[in-house]
């Protein structure tokens, strides 16, 4: 019957031309759209890994017991006059650094060379004076209470700085702070000390924040920081 077989052949024909279209837009969609300015596929990527630690068999290094910085306790200069007024503005600086370096030599302690020691004694009515080793006072509040504390700084060898930092109770000059660094920049901020010091790399510094501590009544170590130098981090004049 020749119309029935030419419909059959129809029909075929209508089969391959939709199976045909149909496998073009699968290739389309599986393809992206080439059309200017649509996404195009990256590719696949590259498998995610979590952490692996690297040898797992050694000994772990012991723990670092924490840091309590400058002093561990609080040091009364019981050798100097108590202070009614409650302000330490009114405490002479040179008498408060002869009376810690006396404690610190009786207490086979002592921090300075004999040489600095004698310059120390000879210019400590005249602190900040371009001769004399000791900087100028800074008055800071330290502890969050309102009043401020006396900071000392002597400058020892060729860059050394020791800080010391004071305040007063039941009106008593009391060391709460003793630090020996190499800074270039020493600055006080929400009451908190930091010193900034030299990296191992030119541009970089290491920074160390010393914090009131209220139980022990000290200024501990809160954080010691590595990382690239602000540029507001210049050298002081040492004045």
């Amino acid at each position: 019957m020749p119309h029935a077989a030419g419909r059959r052949r129809l029909r075929t024909a209508v089969r391959a031309v939709v199976l045909a279209a149909a496998a073009a837009g699968t290739a389309a969609l599986l393809g992206g759209c080439t059309e200017a300015g649509a996404p195009k596929s990256a590719g696949h990527a590259a498998p995610v890994t979590g952490p692996v630690a690297l040898w797992p068999g050694s000994k772990p290094a012991p723990a670092t017991p924490p840091q309590t910085g400058g002093e561990e306790k609080p040091k009364p200069l019981t050798a100097l006059p108590r202070v009614p007024s409650a302000d330490i503005r009114k405490v002479s600086v040179g008498s408060v650094l002869l009376a810690q370096i006396d404690l610190d030599k009786r207490n086979d302690q002592a921090v300075f060379e004999k040489d600095e020691e004698r310059k120390i004694r000879a210019c400590a009515d005249k602190p900040g004076s371009a001769s004399c080793p000791i900087r100028a006072p800074e008055y800071h509040d330290l502890t969050g209470d309102g009043k401020d504390e006396l900071i000392i700084g002597v400058r020892s060898g060729s860059n050394l700085l020791i800080m010391y930092a004071y305040t007063l109770r039941n009106g008593v000059v009391t060391s709460i702070l003793d630090s020996t660094s190499s800074p270039q920049l020493v600055e006080v901020a929400d009451h908190k000390l930091v010193i900034h010091e030299p990296g191992d790399a030119p541009g970089f510094e290491s920074r160390t924040v010393y914090v009131w501590d209220p139980r022990h009544h000290v200024m501990t170590i809160q954080d010691v920081g590595y990382g690239r130098r602000a540029p507001s981090a210049t050298i002081p004049s040492g004045r």
